[in-house]
């Protein structure tokens, strides 16, 4: 061992090798589930140090787990006596092209630092989620991050157009690209999005950016049932193009256990409902953001229209329009707190799903019969980006018998599985979804996936013990 941290310490310096007390704050994971002790965690300046660290752990079988800004939810960063490879000093905004809308990041380049340096031009980098100001792109990268805007820009993978990654050779593979098309042979960058750090290590990005919107309309809306809400949202995104951005589903006891943990907040509405919705239209054109003679936003009286014909029509049931950027970040304050909010009690049971979003409504109604069959008690406080049919179920069991959890999460599964929908949507497999590929991904699949593992990572030196099962 202290020929290794000898080693690494010539590649990387002894000030960024850290061992024994300086171990503490890396060896657990965000939301503690997860401990472990690290042989020793290396902070390299750059890819080449990376290639180096690398080299070395592959020439003596030493794991290496790379890790971002820990923000993960799935035991992906869990390092047992393993090199964990931070890439927090790899922090830089290499370049914005306005011209081309487009960014050249590092992988330690924090997710609320890119908004920023596309915000100066104008342009958004449209990935976002609670933890954007310490979420790194690199974690995002390698595990294909969702967050709220999946809806109109697409996930990560969508939102990439160039990679450079460090193999588990060592040797750098730079496919740092800014090709919207370039068909020469099977898609590597792909292949490395969402691996998880299994396959390599992500370095460095070429990212694409849109244009800001000019003017926002965000609002509150109380819907009938699911199936309604969508009624909304499709009529929503034919009048304005598309630009519908965000379209979130909470329910009434999320929303009342977010005014219990923050005491200061509002309710959305006077009355309590089942279906609350918030919804987000970006406009980018100067026609539908200038102001009009009497100060009306143009896109904003649009949204206000819709919901008030789908009123009149029973499909709303309440709405609020925001009208200055605090009652927008209210509005967004209480989807972003669903992580914090979820954690208020333990034990809990949670599940990150995705179905068809003609499927959303059975599968709410679904989960509280199947979940109230094992505990009638439970307390369910699922939220959804319900445009995409990403569900992140949350139950609070009433009772500590991980043999119910067990039988709940299941469950839940189960039915997702039955809607033809998948187990995990965009947090990742980690640790924590071992269980639920060996028994819910075809042998077929997973069969391909551990010879591909085996054909870069022969030494099994990446991330070992994540995405894929034993067999």
């Amino acid at each position: 061992m202290t020929d290794m941290i000898t080693q690494l310490s010539r590649i990387a310096g002894p000030a960024f090798v850290l061992t024994g007390s300086d171990l503490e704050a890396w060896s657990s994971d965000w939301v503690g589930v997860y401990h472990w002790t690290p042989l020793a965690v290396v902070r390299p300046a750059n890819t080449a140090q990376v290639s180096q660290i690398v080299k070395l752990a592959n020439q003596t079988g030493t794991p290496v787990v790379p890790v971002s800004g820990n923000t993960g939810l799935t035991g992906g960063s869990s390092a047992e006596g393993a090199i964990m490879l931070s890439l927090d000093r790899m922090s830089t905004i290499r370049e914005i092209r306005p011209d081309a809308r487009l960014a050249i990041v590092e992988a330690g380049a924090i997710l609320s630092s890119i908004h920023d340096a596309a915000d100066a031009h104008d342009l958004i980098f449209p990935l976002t989620f609670g933890a954007r100001g310490s979420a790194m792109i690199g974690g995002a990268l390698s595990t294909n991050a969702g967050g709220s805007n999946v809806l109109r820009y697409g996930s990560t993978r969508d939102l990439c157009l160039g990679l450079e990654v460090v193999l588990p050779s060592g040797e750098i593979l730079d496919m740092m690209s800014a090709l919207h098309k370039n068909n020469s042979g099977y898609d590597l960058r792909h292949l490395m999005i969402g691996a998880e750090g299994t396959l390599g290590i992500i370095t460095a990005a070429v990212l694409k950016l849109e244009p800001k919107p000019l003017a926002y309309a965000t609002a509150m809306v109380a819907a009938p049932s699911i199936d309604q809400a969508l009624v909304l949202l499709n009529r929503l995104q034919s009048e304005t193009s598309g630009a519908v951005e965000a379209f979130e589903y909470m329910p009434g006891p999320y929303i009342q256990a977010h005014m219990k943990r923050f005491p200061d907040a509002r309710a959305p509405f006077d009355t309590r409902y089942d279906v609350n919705i918030m919804i987000e239209v970006g406009a980018t054109s100067a026609r539908d953001a200038t102001p009009l003679p009497d100060g009306a936003i143009p896109v904003v009286d649009q949204l206000e229209n819709t919901l008030a014909d789908l009123y009149e029509a029973g499909l709303v049931l309440d709405a609020v329009v925001a009208k200055t950027d605090a009652q927008r970040a209210e509005m967004w304050a209480r989807r972003e707190a669903a992580a914090e909010v979820s954690r208020m009690r333990h034990p809990s049971v949670d599940n990150d799903i995705a179905v068809p979003v003609d499927k959303m409504q059975t599968l709410v109604a679904q989960i509280d019969t199947r979940a109230r069959a094992f505990d009638p008690e439970i307390v369910i406080l699922s939220v959804a980006h319900l445009g995409d049919g990403n569900l992140h179920f949350c139950g609070w069991p009433s009772t500590d018998d991980p043999v119910i959890h067990a039988a709940i999460h299941e469950a839940v599964e189960d039915l997702t599985i039955e809607l033809g929908g998948s187990f995990s949507a965009e947090h990742g497999i980690g640790l924590s979804k071992l269980a639920s590929m060996k028994q819910r991904k075809s042998s077929e699949a997973l069969t391909t996936m551990r010879v591909i593992k085996h054909a870069l990572d022969p030494n099994n030196i990446l991330n070992p013990g994540k995405v894929l099962p034993e067999t």
